[in-house]
């Protein structure tokens, strides 16, 4: 995922940072540094160029101690993590927390929102949404109805349009504002919310609830262990909890994966689904999107309180 551009403030620092990005595209990681540690000369303080240091020097083995320097000084300029430096930490093998930080979603989003659906469904085949609906008419037949529902990650509005004529009162929660203004232009939501789905979880009644929907959310999550567990305390009896993850060749565990977002085990999923009291109504193989003209493995899955 590439960093959200910002400017330094310089007109020549910020054409040097041009340059050195173009380097780094064109394979020349030399240069790249380089160019970017001119622009640190003039702006010492640009996260961005501390960033493509770290890329840069990421790119030499016998150099990935300087590209983890680099890294961490783009988080001490930035603590909350908009540019996403810990991604790279996580994948030098510095990091064994949350790679992925909400502030590093919202940015990427908001950068992504004017072409967010184009490029998910055209050319990503993404199918997310789709899958939960059919699932959930398998479970509950074509004439399901669900009063109260949560659209966790909402974005701009894909899983509400999937969910037409199922959804009574349909709530939304995303971090980027940009993608809410989009879901908000839907007209299919009678409340949106700007935050985390942790947070937004924890703050929502007991039992207030009868589905829970997540279309390809947690892949930005490592844990998803206290998502399903906040979505128990909110499901009313007899309410479903329908979402799409990303799966790897293990069992169990999570791997961040070189496209930037975490693929989950299915036995760890089971295992949280089990210590959250949530039993599980299916779960099923599934390719979620495609990448590179493959299909990305995952799994669909519907759990009931």
């Amino acid at each position: 995922m590439p960093a959200p551009a910002r400017s330094s403030g310089d007109l020549l620092a910020d054409r040097r940072y041009a340059w050195a990005e173009a380097a780094l595209a064109e394979g020349d990681a030399e240069a790249a540094a380089d160019l970017a540690a001119q622009v640190l000369e003039r702006v010492p303080g640009y996260g961005p160029a501390w960033l493509l240091v770290g890329r840069a020097r990421a790119a030499d083995p016998a150099r990935r101690g300087e590209a983890a320097e680099a890294f961490r000084a783009v988080l001490a300029l930035d603590p909350e993590d908009s540019l996403g430096a810990r991604l790279h930490l996580a994948e030098l093998g510095e990091l064994k927390e949350e790679a992925i930080s909400p502030a590093y979603v919202r940015a990427l989003f908001d950068g992504y929102a004017g072409r967010f659906e184009r490029h998910l469904v055209e050319g990503l085949g993404y199918r997310g949404p789709a899958l939960i609906r059919a699932a959930l008419e398998r479970l509950r037949g074509p004439e399901a109805r669900f009063p109260r529902i949560l659209d966790l990650g909402c974005g701009t509005g894909l899983m509400a349009r999937a969910l037409d004529g199922m959804a009574g009162s349909l709530a939304g929660i995303d971090l980027s504002p940009r993608m809410l203004a989009e879901a908000r232009r839907t007209g299919l939501y009678a409340r949106l919310h700007e935050g985390d789905l942790r947070d937004f979880l924890t703050a929502e009644p007991p039992a207030s609830a009868d589905l829970l929907v997540a279309a390809d959310v947690f892949i930005y999550l490592r844990e998803i262990g206290p998502v399903l567990a906040a979505a128990a305390r909110v499901l009313a009896p007899g309410g479903l909890f329908a979402f799409t993850i990303q799966g790897h060749p293990g069992e169990t565990g999570a791997v961040l994966g070189a496209d930037g977002r975490y693929a989950h085990g299915v036995a760890t999923l089971r295992e949280a689904a089990e210590a959250a009291g949530l039993a599980i109504a299916l779960l099923e193989p599934a390719e979620i999107r495609r990448q590179n003209g493959a299909g990305v493995p995952g799994w669909l899955a519907v759990l009931g309180r």
